[in-house]
C-alpha cells in the first residue's frame, strides 16, 4: 500500500530532486522542446500519408505509437504495463483511464497496444497540428451545444468502434489538481451503453510526477499503467449507470492505492 497522498508524495519526489531539476532545465527548454514540436510536425504530417496509403488505423498504430514512445524516451519516461492479458483479441472497448498528466496521453497511446479513437471537444479542432491530427486520425469530435451533431458523433463512434478499434474516455473530465482521483462524469458510461461495448478500467500513475497539470515542470521519471479486467455492461440498466460510473471509478482507485 502507498504512503501518504498522491499530493504528499509528489511534495517529497519534488525536494529530493532539487538539484537534478535545475541540472535538467537547459536539456528541456534546449534540446527537449524543440524535438517535441518537431516530431510532432513530423509524425502528424507521416500520418498522413499513412491515412491515404492505408487508413486511420494503420497511422494510429503506427505513427501514432512512434510519436508518443520517441517523446517519452527523449523526456526520459519508463513505462511499465501490467495487465495486458485482460485485451481480448479483436474486442472494441470503451477505455476509461484515470487523469493525472498530459503525459498519460504518451502513456495510453504508446502502450496500451490497440486502436484508440478519442472523443474530442470541437473546440480543440482549432488548434493547428493538433487539430490536422485529430480530424486525420478519425477520433471524434462532439460538440455539445449542437443535438443533432452530438447524434452525428455517436453514429460515427459507432461506425469507428468494431474490429478491436477502442474508444477512449477520461471520465474525471480534467487532470486532477492534487493528485486525488475526482467523480465520473457519465458520458463514458453512456456511451458504453449506447454502443453495447465493455468498458475497460485503466490506471495509470507517475505521470503526475513527470508533468504536473497546469505547469511545464517536466522532468524525468517511470510511469506505470495497470490494465484491469473488463467490465460487462450488461450487467447494469440504463437506471443502473450511477453503480457502473461507482464500480469503475473503485476499480481505478484500487489501482492508485495499490501501488
Amino acid at each position: 500500500m502507498g504512503v501518504g497522498t498522491p499530493a504528499r508524495r509528489a511534495a517529497e519526489a519534488k525536494a529530493r530532486r532539487e538539484l537534478p531539476w535545475l541540472l535538467y532545465q537547459p536539456y528541456k527548454w534546449l534540446i527537449f522542446l524543440p524535438l517535441l514540436i518537431l516530431s510532432t510536425c513530423f509524425f502528424v504530417g507521416l500520418g498522413a500519408v499513412f491515412v491515404f496509403l492505408f487508413d486511420d488505423r494503420v497511422a494510429n498504430r503506427t505513427t501514432g505509437v512512434w510519436w508518443s514512445r520517441f517523446n517519452s524516451f527523449i523526456t526520459p519516461m519508463r513505462v511499465t504495463v501490467t495487465g495486458r492479458e485482460n485485451i481480448g483479441k479483436g474486442q472494441s472497448y470503451i477505455v476509461a483511464s484515470n487523469h493525472q498528466s498530459s503525459y498519460d496521453i504518451f502513456v495510453l497511446f504508446g502502450w496500451l497496444g490497440i486502436d484508440l479513437k478519442w472523443v474530442i471537444k470541437t473546440e480543440l479542432k482549432r488548434y493547428p497540428v493538433f487539430g490536422y491530427a485529430v480530424e486525420k486520425g478519425g477520433n471524434i469530435v462532439i460538440d455539445r451545444s449542437n443535438p443533432k451533431e452530438a447524434y452525428r458523433s455517436l453514429e460515427k463512434a459507432r461506425q469507428k468502434a468494431t474490429g478491436g478499434t477502442s474508444i477512449i474516455m477520461l471520465p474525471e473530465g480534467t487532470r486532477s489538481r492534487t493528485g486525488e482521483l475526482g467523480e465520473f462524469k457519465k458520458g463514458a458510461f453512456v456511451l458504453a451503453r449506447d454502443l453495447g461495448l465493455p468498458i475497460l478500467p485503466v490506471t495509470i500513475t507517475g505521470t503526475r510526477e513527470i508533468l504536473p497539470p497546469k505547469t511545464l515542470d517536466l522532468f524525468p521519471g517511470r510511469a506505470t499503467m495497470k490494465i484491469h479486467a473488463p467490465v460487462d455492461i450488461d450487467e447494469y440498466d440504463d437506471e443502473s449507470l450511477d453503480r457502473l460510473s461507482r464500480d469503475v471509478r473503485d476499480i481505478i482507485q484500487r489501482g492508485l492505492t495499490e501501488q
